[in-house]
């Protein structure tokens, strides 16, 4: 058996100093601990904030409070936008719905007791229309359609009568009666206006419609026969005696005064072209370095009759028409080797004025009572009673 030897008094001594060392160490580390931890704020992990130490009094007072606030928040945030849409998006919707709800229908022209042939100058061919919207299309494309109904209704009127004149009267043709040009009456199909008005085409067709109707079938008659109803866009403040432009003396056609087309857009106009030009138009041979030798003699109503130019004789309808001017009332001034013409007035002068005939609407003449101040002494009468053969055709 092994023996043990007892340990020296020294060693034990020694041991037990340096065990005491030891102790005091960790003692020491164990305080310096407790200090550290003792300066760091308690951090309770998220699990457990359900506890006495979140439900405190204080923390209970500052959470109602922001709740609250938060709240209150978030129903403003989805309420208002909500009321927003509620109040101006039905509000829109109605808008744009309103067109289709409200929108007048589009109103139908009336039946026509024949058609008209009329010569499509664009596609040279021929298309039949029947009378009142071929009618309609002229008063579409001869006069603006912000014009007072009455004066539609008096180019409606105008515009048939024309037409049954030329049917009855005007040089025969082929396969046509009428052009769709200034040679007779402009004319322009629903088609046409549609692509020309875009949007605006129902209003403006329905108000052209209820002109034409309110007048279907009647026609302007002098001794129970249908007149020439001419019409222009523009006076001078006259009208012109039909044989002042026209070769024939006609009874109705006689000048009147018209100051109601001084507001017109067309009243005054000015175009200006060189001596060479003129020359070309003219077919004349003029001096280019000396001024011209110019003598003008006028009609009753101010237009032009007569026009001498160093030698050579015109008539003011010659020079209008061989230089495009507005009117055959005119001035003229020579300016380095240009010859300046200041016109009045926009058309040939003769009938009804457009111009002059919205003018009387806006003071409220009836359309009967335009077409009478322009044309003098004539009836308002009926296609059926003033030209039955033509209807029974």
């Amino acid at each position: 058996m092994k023996k043990h030897r007892p340990v020296p008094k020294a060693w034990r001594k020694k041991k037990s100093s340096f065990k005491k060392q030891i102790m005091k160490s960790q003692q020491r580390k164990t305080n310096l601990i407790n200090d550290q931890t003792s300066q760091i704020k308690k951090i309770i992990p998220l699990k457990n904030r359900k506890t006495l130490y979140f439900n405190n009094r204080k923390t209970r007072t500052w959470k109602l409070p922001a709740a609250f606030f938060l709240s209150v928040l978030l129903v403003l945030i989805l309420a208002i936008p909500a009321s927003i849409v509620a109040f101006f998006g039905d509000s829109k919707q109605e808008d744009i719905a309103a067109p289709e709800t409200s929108a007048d229908p589009a109103v139908e022209i009336d039946s026509s007791p024949f058609s008209v042939a009329v010569m499509r100058s664009n596609v040279e061919t021929v298309e039949d229309v029947p009378l009142e919207t071929y009618v309609a299309g002229v008063v579409a494309s001869e006069m603006p359609t912000k014009f007072e109904l009455e004066a539609l209704k008096a180019q409606a009127l105008a515009a048939r009568t024309f037409t049954v004149s030329h049917l009855l009267h005007g040089d025969e043709a082929d396969d046509y009666d009428l052009t769709d040009t200034v040679q007779h009456q402009v004319y322009k199909s629903e088609t046409e206006l549609q692509k020309e008005w875009g949007g605006e085409y129902t209003e403006k067709m329905n108000k052209i419609k209820e002109a034409v109707n309110a007048t279907k079938g009647q026609i302007l008659t002098f001794n129970d026969a249908p007149i020439t109803a001419a019409f222009f866009s523009t006076s001078n403040g006259h009208t012109e005696n039909s044989e002042d432009y026209w070769e024939n003396e006609i009874s109705y056609l006689r000048s009147v005064e018209s100051p109601w087309d001084k507001d017109s857009p067309q009243f005054l106009g000015q175009q200006t072209y060189t001596i060479a030009q003129v020359e070309a138009a003219l077919e004349l041979d003029l001096p280019e370095d000396s001024p011209l030798f110019i003598e003008l003699e006028r009609t009753e109503s101010g237009r032009v009759s007569e026009i001498g130019i160093e030698g050579y004789t015109f008539t003011g309808r010659d020079i209008r028409e061989k230089l495009d001017l507005k009117s055959s009332d005119f001035e003229i001034k020579q300016n380095n080797g240009h010859l300046i013409f200041t016109t009045e007035g926009f058309g040939h002068g003769i009938g009804m004025s457009q111009y002059g005939a919205n003018g009387m609407a806006k003071e409220g003449k009836t359309y009967e009572e335009i077409v009478q101040y322009y044309y003098k002494d004539v009836a308002i009468s009926t296609i059926t009673d003033a030209v039955p053969a033509l209807v029974s055709k």
